[in-house]
């Protein structure tokens, strides 16, 4: 095996590698820009690189129902319906590529990976590159994320996440053939 089937493993067994960095994660902002991944094999798979002009950020998501918000909730109404819960069709890690693109605004999201959860939180990490970087720009890897077509990936959609929402990820289906 090589190195990085090493990392997954020891990565997805042990839930004791990462239960040591969530004390100090919930007390680091949500969003953090961080110097090299906490997954390198997960990172190397989504298309990170050690170069200039790609960051990666670790993005904090609370959980739990997501409620509407109330605009006119003065007297009148029935309480009952003032805190209605929605069950969005964003899943956790959409909605943490959308607030670390926010944050960096000259920056596209490339990728995104699962890191951890605990009973209030989930952590995701974030690929983002600076689309007007010369570095990137001339990446024959990752230079097509600089056209101006590719704006906006996480808020509509593209990123490997949305398009996991919108059903457009290729499933692969196990057919049984019954004998008879």
């Amino acid at each position: 095996m090589g190195l990085y089937k090493y990392i997954r493993n020891l990565w997805k067994k042990n839930k004791e590698v990462y239960s040591d960095y969530l004390v100090e994660w919930r007390r680091e902002p949500s969003t953090l820009r961080i110097e090299k991944p906490t997954r390198i094999d997960r990172a190397r798979e989504l298309g990170y690189k050690a170069k200039q002009g790609i960051i990666v950020v670790r993005q904090r998501v609370i959980r739990g129902g997501h409620t509407r918000p109330q605009l006119h909730t003065k007297g009148g109404r029935r309480s009952k319906h003032n805190g209605m819960r929605l069950n969005l069709d964003k899943s956790y890690q959409i909605i943490a590529e959308e607030r670390a693109n926010k944050k960096f605004l000259n920056c596209e999201v490339l990728n995104s990976y699962f890191l951890a959860k605990d009973g209030k939180y989930y952590w995701y990490e974030v690929i983002l590159a600076d689309k007007s970087h010369p570095a990137i720009i001339n990446d024959k890897d990752i230079g097509w994320i600089s056209t101006p077509k590719q704006t906006g990936r996480a808020f509509r959609g593209l990123t490997s996440a949305g398009r996991r929402s919108r059903s457009l990820r290729r499933k692969t289906v196990n057919v049984v053939l019954s004998k008879r």
